[in-house]
């Protein structure tokens, strides 16, 4: 009983709150009180905070492939969950328009965002982008494929798709957290949580 009282005005975090989800969010303590059966109790509430074995690596190879990877997970999760709030705020707001002004919506949303993002996506490199483009299926939920198909439609999307399989990459390509991209999860919740 006075364990539930000590707890009871903790809120529960999730990926979406503001700022946890952030990649520049900084780890904060909040102390509090809480009156249980008349008695003031303190607490502390803490940012979630991932606890992993430190990394061993066989070669110094496998140690800066690893700091890559933390580089480049620092560098386009940022640019992921602006495209996760791009894909909802279009959303949205295409549901609201009618039927015959959606497309043209969507040429100047494409245009805009061709305009904007062009010149950040050219200073990725190689790896960058095919980080990017699994880790838009960590925020979105689906494919970067899918996504561009359900807006810009399926010639447009196979126009994209086959841009990128000339480079050697697929915007068909998913995220796996619990098989080959286990190494990448970890470094995107301790980039999350503001621990790397």
């Amino acid at each position: 009983m006075a364990l539930e009282g000590i707890f009871s005005p903790l809120p529960a975090f999730s990926q979406d709150d503001k700022g946890i989800g952030d990649p520049t969010f900084v780890p904060t303590v909040k102390i509090g009180k809480a009156l249980v059966d008349g008695d003031s109790i303190q607490y502390m509430e803490l940012s979630q905070v991932y606890v992993y074995p430190e990394p061993t690596f066989k070669s110094k190879r496998q140690q800066q492939a690893y700091m890559r990877l933390v580089r480049n997970v620092k560098k386009v999760l940022p640019i992921a969950k602006q495209v996760r709030q791009i894909i909802i705020e279009t959303a949205e707001f295409t549901e609201t328009l009618p039927p015959s002004e959606r497309k043209e919506h969507l040429k100047r949303v494409e245009a805009s965002i061709v305009k904007e993002y062009k010149p950040q996506m050219k200073k990725l490199t190689f790896s960058q982008g095919k980080l990017l483009i699994k880790l838009i299926d960590r925020e979105c939920n689906s494919t970067a494929y899918e996504a561009m198909q359900a807006f810009i439609g399926p010639v447009r999307s196979g126009m994209w798709q086959a841009f990128a399989w000339m480079f050697g990459a697929s915007l068909k390509k998913g995220y796996d957290p619990d098989g080959v991209d286990r190494l990448t999860e970890r470094v995107v919740l301790m980039v999350e949580a503001g621990q790397i």
